[in-house]
């Protein structure tokens, strides 16, 4: 009796062994599931790890099937798979750090992309500048070769005439050397000598016509070149004490303390309506008038600052407020209701044009925004004016 009841105990108690062998066997296998279950998580989100995960993949699979076989070595198995544990959250740790260094790499490729764009737009802006400027130069280069010829006639002329005279002068000079050795042939000489006299008088009338002739060409001349104290004339009769204007320049002058804090380029809300309200009455002057609108060429709006700081910074930032100005103008419904935009450029001077009283700068006014017309064939007008004055 006894025998049989432990015989049953033995069979129970292999039974149970089994039952938490393959309990353990089961475990083990949910185990390498999960270590499976993260290798292929690891080996998705890092293509760069791909072979490491992969080689922890074979030998996941070479321990389960080891585990499978020797199941008596449950112990140092755990162990293993514990050390393994462990390497793979050592692998997520660098992966992490990997992932963060990948995100600030990426954040610094974004911003320098950024950098660039702002770049090559400021390129493109100066190009189109440069390109504007070579055509005006081109055209007045033009202008000048036409008046240059004219004059080069005019003094060809000139000079003909003057050689003429002289010739006339020696021939007379000859003449009455000849009179004085022969007295006795006087009447004669006096008759010929007279004829010369008269003959003469009739060449200088002709030159006095062509000196008077090139006086009023002269003249023509300063007075096209004369035009822009004329338009600020209008403008000063149009405005009245409406809008201060320069009485040399005709230009706007807006301080930039009104218009901007200290060392920003950022346009204040608070200064918009006013730079508006004189923006219109000034371009409104301008384009109303047809004495000015034929001849406008440009609206020119500079960015002055005052000599502290270095040029290229002053620079830097009288550009940038110019552009705002230009920007914030851009965005009035004025300027498309009369299609001005055209005509509208920008540009900083840096302190290249600082306002003196006395032989003193004059910091505060220095600081600022200047609004400006500029007129077609401007400067050939300025040009052709000193050439004149200098003769």
């Amino acid at each position: 009796m006894f025998k049989s009841d432990s015989s049953k105990n033995e069979s129970n108690f292999w039974i149970s062994y089994a039952d938490l062998m393959a309990g353990l066997l089961f475990v083990f296998i949910l185990l390498i599931g999960a270590i499976l279950v993260k290798s292929t998580i690891i080996k998705n989100s890092l293509e760069e790890k791909e072979s490491i995960v992969s080689e922890q993949n074979e030998t996941l699979k070479e321990q389960s099937q080891t585990l499978s076989e020797q199941s008596n070595h449950l112990i140092t198995m755990t162990q293993e798979l514990q050390m393994k544990e462990d390497e793979i959250n050592k692998l997520h740790n660098l992966l992490a750090q990997r992932q963060k260094a990948l995100e600030s790499s990426n954040k610094e490729l974004t911003i320098s992309q950024n950098s660039l764009k702002l770049k090559s737009n400021e390129i493109e802006k100066l190009n189109q500048l440069l390109l504007a400027q070579n055509t005006k130069i081109d055209d007045y280069s033009s202008h000048i070769v036409l008046l240059e010829n004219m004059l080069n006639e005019q003094n060809s002329t000139i000079s003909s005439s003057k050689k003429e005279l002289e010739e006339y002068k020696n021939r007379v000079m000859i003449l009455s050397n000849t009179i004085s050795k022969k007295d006795e042939k006087l009447k004669l000489s006096d008759e010929k000598l007279l004829k010369l006299l008269q003959a003469l008088d009739n060449k200088q009338t002709k030159y006095d016509e062509l000196l008077t002739k090139l006086q009023a060409q002269k003249a023509k001349i300063k007075s096209l070149t004369g035009i822009k104290l004329k338009v600020i004339a209008e403008l000063k009769k149009a405005l009245g004490s409406k809008v201060n204007i320069d009485k040399k320049s005709g230009s706007l002058r807006l301080a930039s303390n009104i218009l901007f804090d200290k060392g920003s380029a950022v346009l204040k809300e608070s200064a918009k309506a006013q730079l508006k309200a004189n923006f219109i009455d000034y371009i409104s002057a301008l384009i109303n008038n047809k004495n000015i609108a034929e001849h406008l060429d440009k609206i020119v709006i500079e960015g002055h600052t005052d000599s502290d700081g270095s040029y290229l910074y002053n620079l830097k930032l009288s550009q940038q407020r110019a552009f705002a100005v230009m920007n914030y103008l851009l965005t009035l419904d004025y300027i498309k209701k009369n299609n001005i935009k055209d005509k509208l450029v920008a540009s900083g001077r840096s302190y290249l044009d600082v306002i003196k009283h006395n032989g003193v700068e004059d910091k505060d006014a220095s600081r600022r925004i200047e609004i400006k017309f500029k007129l077609k064939n401007q400067d050939a007008m300025y040009e052709i004016e000193r050439i004149l004055d200098a003769d």
